[in-house]
């Protein structure tokens, strides 16, 4: 399986990353004021920890029929102080609300994301730490 996207240089330290179907996002360290005008790469990485075991879990709540109505993921990377500045350590909070969730396959979801199908979180374990907790809300009546 072969994944090719391209990333061109734009000005300054800002890059233009296109997929091969074309769908873009802006890549920047700093603009000309000192503030990033696109996500920096170490953010983007996170995002992409994120969304990869995001997909897989509301892939598999989906397979197991449950009614997810909102879900966040908040990550934090704590990086080393010298270069290279890899994230050491990483940790994740799911946030999931739903129609009477059954906590056992909300657990089962994130256990299989997080130890089998998510391919992010596996580059990243020779490195980093990544730790993990669950949230469910409960639904409001209105």
């Amino acid at each position: 399986m072969e994944t090719k996207v391209k990333v061109e240089w734009s000005r300054q330290l800002r890059f233009r990353g296109t997929n091969a179907h074309g769908k873009s996002l802006v890549v920047d360290a700093t603009d000309v004021d000192g503030y990033p005008a696109g996500v920096t790469p170490m953010e983007l990485l996170l995002m992409a920890l994120g969304g990869c075991t995001g997909i897989d879990i509301v892939t598999i709540l989906k397979k197991q029929r449950q009614n997810l109505t909102r879900f966040a993921i908040n990550l934090t990377g704590h990086r080393r102080p010298e270069p290279p500045r890899y994230y050491e350590r990483i940790h994740i909070e799911y946030v999931l609300k739903g129609d009477n969730l059954d906590e056992k396959k909300v657990q089962r979801a994130i256990q299989l994301s997080e130890e089998k199908y998510c391919s992010v979180r596996a580059m990243l374990a020779e490195k980093a730490r990544v730790t993990s907790f669950y949230r469910l809300e409960k639904r409001t009546e209105s």
